[in-house]
């Protein structure tokens, strides 16, 4: 298992797997739902090198880990033995805290597929307007079924995940939604006369073509829809609850979804289905007269605060409002105002790359540089930005601006596709083309880019704090350093693999527990990675790697032994990185092992760490509880 050290260290920081009600996961974060958040190791969490920051918000508790979330969800998962289904506990909170944690439980599952076949609409609208392909060919065609799929059938897809949510039998969920965007009920209404209208010389005026057992039924265009199949739902899963409840067991498994779907299709076709799609239409109007007040106010706010909502997970609110836009306007103008603040976060990291000189700003920020382009930022806002607080400064501001220039050119964004330096096609008009909201868009973003990292390597990042940790780490990394202690000196050397540490005397190896190879300590170890401890050279790799002698720069010779009897195992489980006779430095990677493999085979891995020259010295102390030997000479 590849993460297995950073999920054990999250499990336990989280407060176990007893502390977990539900857990999914978004492009960056593991999304823990605790019973207790009191009982998790927040601080403790945060200075885990691999975990970029824990954020406590929407009701959540997530640990932000960066773009390989999805590994280590599922290593958490198998490690933790819970369920990729598992349902969460409902507990109390706050209206906000319970509004975002249902839209992420709901919307989080499907934005990769959401972003992956609307890059692919997105190309196919480019093609187009390039004249590489016509909208009447095959090619088009073939493409558009590929792209447009996922969002005309959303309905099936967020009945899954709302039914999910909502604790009602997610194929159910599937069934409510198929039977929104059934094909006979959506063409009902093609060359058809209504039988008459309800709500006459309102702005709710409707036709109506059918009836059920005499009502009314008010048909309305389902496909792409989101709200309706979400309320849907979660009636649903009131009512299957009630009829779990109250029918025998031995019916249930056919009883309790016959009824359910029997009763909630008609009623979302007769009530919900209409007074979810006029809320959606007014949701829709009410952010289009909003924009249109002034789309630049509107840039410059959204623009300004964007990145603050993701920090906070807020942004999740605005998700379904711009999905909602584009199912009933055909396009989205307020969630776009925001998309510069990834390249004003890249524009930002690169400039503190440039002035840092830290090894470790560096090894963070790169990879962080290059997930913001892809409109991926939160590594480079936990890791980079907000930490240093000016460059936070100068990503809102550019992002801002970013936001305005979008708001003059009228940047719109008509699907929900690729993000970072993908999502370019978002913003071509499937009818116009590309236009000047596309220009706009492409403008901003450079805009933002080159802003941000103007200012940051200019006025709004003091390096010096950096370059002092990164002298402190460069101190602290030379080799064995020497203390005086009156006439004699004291040479420190810590154990070059982390686990439990024991005296050498506990150790079932006569050659090893009575000394008679030199004083040491006995590791057992948590991973399988063997460091230098010092500088030196590698004095002996045994052929089978089971074994590594060192010797520092100041003489010290130490033997490194992997387990008992693991000389059998003639290398097998064990992948050296070194070779002998090559100089080391102190931290480098010596040699790798699998412990679980070793042990399977039968073989201990407890692991004997003695100084081989101990005579050479008047004393070597072992120190267990500091994980180090101490010579004295």
């Amino acid at each position: 298992m590849a993460y297995e050290k950073l999920v054990q260290e999250i499990l336990s920081g989280v407060g176990g797997k007893e502390n977990i009600n539900g857990l999914t996961h978004c492009i960056t974060r593991l999304r823990f739902n605790l019973k207790d958040e009191g009982k998790a190791a927040t601080d403790k969490l945060k200075e885990v090198p691999r975990i970029v920051t824990v954020v406590q918000s929407g009701g959540q508790y997530q640990v932000v880990i960066g773009n390989h979330v999805p590994e280590v969800y599922k290593e958490f998962i198998e490690a933790a033995g819970l369920s990729s289904d598992m349902n969460v506990v409902e507990e109390k909170k706050g209206l906000l805290d319970s509004f975002i944690d249902i839209i992420s439980g709901i919307f989080t599952p499907v934005l990769g597929l959401l972003a992956a076949t609307g890059m692919i609409k997105g190309l196919n609208v480019l093609f187009v307007s390039l004249g590489w392909i016509t909208n009447t060919s095959g090619t088009y065609a073939i493409l558009q079924a590929a792209g447009d799929c996922f969002f005309y059938f959303f309905p099936i897809f967020l009945g899954y995940t709302a039914a999910k949510k909502f604790g009602l039998n997610q194929f159910v969920g599937m069934a409510l939604g198929a039977a929104l965007v059934y094909p006979a009920i959506a063409n009902l209404t093609t060359n058809a006369e209504p039988l008459y209208t309800l709500f006459s010389g309102t702005i709710f005026e409707s036709p109506v073509y059918i009836t059920f057992l005499g009502i009314p039924v008010i048909l309305m265009s389902y496909s792409s829809s989101v709200i309706p199949i979400v309320i849907a739902t979660f009636f649903g899963g009131k009512f299957e609850k009630a009829l779990t409840k109250i029918i025998p067991s031995v019916l249930k498994s056919f009883l309790v979804p016959f009824l359910t779907v029997l009763v909630i299709v008609p009623l979302t076709f007769i009530v919900i289905g209409p007074m979810a799609t006029w809320m959606g239409d007014l949701l829709g109007k009410a952010v289009l007269a909003i924009y249109t007040f002034s789309p630049v106010i509107a840039g410059l706010a959204v623009g300004a605060v964007w990145q603050v909502l993701v920090m906070f997970g807020l942004h999740w609110g605005i998700i379904p409002i711009a999905i909602n836009n584009i199912s009933v306007l055909g396009y989205d103008p307020v969630m776009v105002l925001g998309q510069a603040t990834p390249f004003a976060t890249a524009g930002a990291v690169l400039a503190v790359i440039i002035k840092s000189r830290n090894t470790s700003v560096r090894a963070m920020g790169i990879p962080a540089f290059i997930s913001s382009l892809f409109g991926v930022s939160e590594p480079s806002l936990y890791g980079i930005t907000l930490p240093r607080k000016k460059p936070f400064i100068a990503t809102l501001i550019s992002a801002s601006v970013g936001g305005l220039i979008m708001g003059i050119f009228g940047t719109k964004s008509y699907i929900m596709g690729g993000m970072g330096i993908f999502s370019l096609p978002n913003y071509i008009s499937p009818d116009e083309g590309i236009g000047s909201g596309f220009y706009g868009y492409a403008l901003a973003i450079v805009v933002a880019f080159v802003l941000s990292f103007g200012l940051t390597l200019t006025f709004l990042y003091d390096p010096k704090a950096d370059r002092e940790a990164q002298q402190k780490k460069d101190n602290e990394g030379r080799t064995v350093e020497p203390i005086k202690t009156g006439l004699m000196t004291e040479l420190e050397v810590p154990l070059p693999l982390a686990g439990e540490v024991y005296p050498l005397s506990d150790i079932d190896d006569a050659a090893f527990s009575t000394g008679l190879l030199g004083k040491g300590l006995v590791v057992r170890p948590s991973d399988g990675k063997v460091y230098a401890p010092f500088d030196g050279t590698v004095e002996t790799l045994f052929p089978t790697n089971h074994a590594i002698g060192l010797k520092s720069e100041e003489g010290i010779e130490l033997l490194i032994h992997i387990g008992m009897d693991t000389v059998n195992l003639e290398g097998k489980h064990f992948t050296p990185h070194v070779k002998q006779g090559d100089n080391i430095k102190k931290g480098q990677l010596l040699l790798a092992f699998d412990g679980a493999a070793i042990q399977d085979a039968g073989y201990s891995i407890d692991t004997p760490i003695v100084v081989t020259n101990t005579k050479e010295y008047l004393d070597v102390v072992e120190k267990i509880a500091e994980s180090e030997l101490i010579i004295i000479k």
